[in-house]
């Protein structure tokens, strides 16, 4: 049988001469040619197949050539690799690939229609085209009969002629000499104090690290990078505010409203149990995510905020009162200082502060002098979302328990770059938002010691959190459904799980060796700045830069680099006594996240150099 050649666009020799049914090799070859040699943006091809009513199916044994890249040149500086496993822990042939399996894995398994082929039974037709840059064995497209289909990836990564770790630490080398003179022209001398020059806090790869990543290929899984701001492709720099989301979570989100919706628990039909299946699948998803002992020690919420609410209006009303001393650190942001304000209002309980060195580090002395017999509560983030400084929250853990207080830990900027073991911290209680890890917004988490929950009064009433109701009495279901009243965010709790699904498919090692190398490569670009002055440089920190530039509000950086479609944060960050701290309002904030490249870094500091030259001030 023969294909009709189509002839408008001056293909020729269609033909299935070589496989009955198929194009043959060579013909494809021009094909994927044509279509992928041009770069993103330039004409496509006028391949018009307007001719040919019949489709072709380019079967299992063909793949299309390789996606060209989001970014046209790769990122400045490559990840540190990670030594992949002889055996891929994934089974998707993320170690072949050195590309995460990560978006397939977090669909539900479905079966799309399969339409009747236009040139007979004997030619298969193919899945359904996938706009994601891979396809592995989770895929949720299976062949007729529920079988799997053959995995197989659209894009194979490529190195893009990145430097290997060799090269990145020669050019890091380069970069030290050639700004170190800079220090004698106002720039700070003592550089040792930056955490990136220390090579032991280089994140180490744990036994749970997956393959190493390709960024771009990473970046092709978040639809909204191919936005443009002011003409100029978007550069996500807020990722402290909020997170962008991948294809799988929004593909997540779509499918539970059009397959499961409907309320859970207590019904007979078939979408309430779908409903539940998969709001009680996530809450299993986020305790083995944290390392809890029990799904039913993991409570959601619509955030941190409303988590840390939750925790002090409960078990705080319940157990402080006049004279007990609450402890929080000067990096908290408002969520963990203002409820427990309230409370103490409420009580008569007092707030003692944990103060900070220069570098924005916790005191540990001073936090030794505050605890004492009347301390109940200390209530600590484990990461700064002002500063980017991590905490040394088990030892803050230890030393509250040893006076015998309780310890909540605000893990709102620590999820999407540390991983978390609340078992192994013997956190009392751990809480964090959704939304900062690549979910939805309005769901959030709140972890607490089972013994804990189980103690603690109900904070709002009505359905789903009884068992029982009379005029005269309620009967609460035990935790964690007594903390859960009213219909709760079941669609954004679900696309939690697929967010956590993918963070986990990537490897939480693979992304903080990444962002680590981001961020060295930020801080010593922006500390070469004359005029700039970072915010924060403890020696453990997380993908947070904040700085001043002299001369300019931080309103007007902001709004510099939102010209050239860069978004960063300015103001004070919900967190003004640790800004306060170090004599300023407000900051610049660039906070990074795993997709992010140093090219778009230094699209960042080329405009922090313009301003800070006094070229293109922003009018006030």
């Amino acid at each position: 049988m023969n294909i009709p050649t189509p002839t408008s666009n001056g293909v020729e020799g269609l033909s299935a001469s070589s496989a009955p049914g198929l194009p043959d090799e060579a013909t494809l070859g021009r094909l994927a040619s044509e279509f992928f040699r041009r770069l993103p943006g330039a004409p496509e091809p006028s391949l018009n197949f307007a001719e040919s009513a019949q489709p072709i199916s380019l079967g299992a044994g063909s793949a299309p050539s390789p996606e060209p890249s989001l970014i046209q040149s790769g990122p400045s500086v490559a990840p540190v690799p990670v030594a992949p496993d002889p055996v891929d822990p994934l089974g998707s042939g993320g170690a072949e690939f050195g590309v995460p399996e990560a978006y397939a894995a977090s669909l539900p398994s479905v079966t799309p229609p399969q339409p009747p082929s236009a040139l007979g039974d004997s030619l298969p037709v193919s899945p359904p085209g996938s706009p994601y840059y891979f396809l592995g064995e989770a895929s949720p497209y299976t062949q007729s009969g529920g079988i799997p289909a053959k995995p197989e990836n659209r894009v194979v990564a490529q190195p893009f002629g990145l430097p290997g770790e060799g090269e990145l630490k020669v050019l890091l080398a380069e970069l030290a000499s050639d700004r170190q003179p800079l220090a004698s022209h106002g720039q700070p001398e003592k550089t040792a104090n930056f955490y990136f020059l220390d090579s032991a806090k280089v994140p180490e790869a744990g036994p749970t690290a997956r393959p190493a990543f390709d960024v771009n290929a990473v970046r092709r899984d978040f639809p909204i990078l191919n936005e443009r701001v002011n003409g100029k492709p978007l550069v996500w720099f807020d990722n402290a505010a909020t997170t962008q989301k991948p294809q799988s979570v929004i593909d997540r989100l779509a499918y539970f409203y059009a397959h499961e919706n409907s309320n859970i628990h207590r019904a007979a039909h078939e979408l309430a149990a779908r409903a539940t299946d998969a709001y009680e699948a996530a809450r299993q998803k986020v305790q083995r995510f944290l390392g809890a002992g029990s799904a039913d020690e993991i409570i959601f919420v619509r955030g941190a905020t409303e988590a840390i609410n939750l925790v002090a209006k409960t078990w705080g009303v319940q157990n402080i009162g006049e004279g007990d001393e609450i402890v929080v650190s000067l990096l908290e942001h408002h969520a963990n200082i203002v409820p427990w304000q309230q409370l103490a209002q409420q009580t008569g309980a007092k707030i003692r502060v944990i103060p900070v060195d220069d570098s924005g580090q916790l005191k540990l002395d001073e936090l030794q002098k505050l605890l004492n017999p009347k301390t109940k509560l200390v209530s600590v983030t484990q990461v700064s979302n002002a500063l980017g400084t991590v905490t040394p929250i088990k030892q803050v853990i230890d030393m509250a328990h040893a006076a015998g207080a309780k310890v909540l830990v605000d893990g709102a900027q620590s999820v999407s770059h540390l991983r978390v073991n609340v078992q192994a911290l013997d956190a009392d209680f751990f809480v964090f938002s959704g939304h900062k890890i690549f979910g939805p917004t309005g769901i959030g988490v709140v972890y607490g010691k089972k013994a804990l929950l189980e103690q603690m009064p109900p904070w709002q009433g009505g359905g789903n959190m009884i068992a029982d109701v009379t005029f005269e009495k309620t009967l609460f279901q035990p935790a964690p459904n007594k903390f859960e009243a009213g219909t709760g965010n079941i669609a954004d709790a679900v696309g939690l799980g697929a967010a956590l699904d993918y963070v986990d498919r990537i490897g939480i090692e693979n992304i903080a060796r990444y962002e680590h190398d981001l961020l060295v490569y930020a801080t010593r670009g922006l500390s070469s700045i004359p005029g700039v002055r970072l915010i924060g440089t403890a020696a453990d920190k997380a993908s947070v830069a904040s700085f001043v530039l002299a001369g300019y509000t931080t309103e007007e950086v902001g709004r510099a680099l939102n010209e050239e479609g860069i978004a960063v944060r300015s103001g004070h960050h919900c967190a003004q006594p640790i800004l306060r701290r170090f004599g300023v309002e407000a900051t610049v904030r660039p906070s990074l996240a795993f997709y992010n490249t140093c090219e778009e870094i230094d699209r960042m500091l080329a405009v922090v150099r313009r301003l800070a030259r006094g070229k293109g001030k922003v009018a006030a």
